[in-house]
């Protein structure tokens, strides 16, 4: 049996907690009931055995270059685009629209709250898998 041997995913934010809601909001994860606003470490649970939790600590710097490594979401309902403006909504900025004209293939390129980068991809619905 496999066991997956990544624990966290680690994001650093001035804001952690607000960084959590954000993000709370894009994958469903709940944020750990132990955890408040005002503290240093948010860790958003999965619930889900071999699921890597998302972690978020406090650091003193703003983001200020890209990413080297980023989320890559597929919606589980609805379309990419729906959950593009959901997000939008919820504080994200789109950096880059890589959809093409026609709709079909394609992902968009967000930045949370604190500016780190997510890339929405077409949804399980529009992929036929759900």
């Amino acid at each position: 049996m496999f066991i997956n041997p990544v624990r966290h995913i680690t994001f650093d934010a001035i804001d952690p907690y607000g960084t959590a809601e954000f993000w709370s909001a894009v994958t469903g994860f709940p944020i750990h009931p132990d955890d408040v606003e005002g503290d240093d470490e948010i860790l958003l649970e999965p619930g889900q055995p071999g699921v890597p939790g998302l972690l978020f600590i406090r650091v003193p710097d703003s983001k200020s270059v890209k990413n080297r490594v980023h989320l890559d979401i597929q919606p589980p309902s609805g379309t990419r685009d729906e959950t593009v403006e959901r997000l939008v909504a919820l504080g994200a900025k789109v950096v880059d629209d890589r959809r093409a004209a026609d709709g079909v293939m394609g992902w968009v390129v967000l930045a949370d709250p604190e500016g780190n980068e997510l890339c929405i991809e077409r949804g399980a619905v529009e992929r036929g898998l759900s």
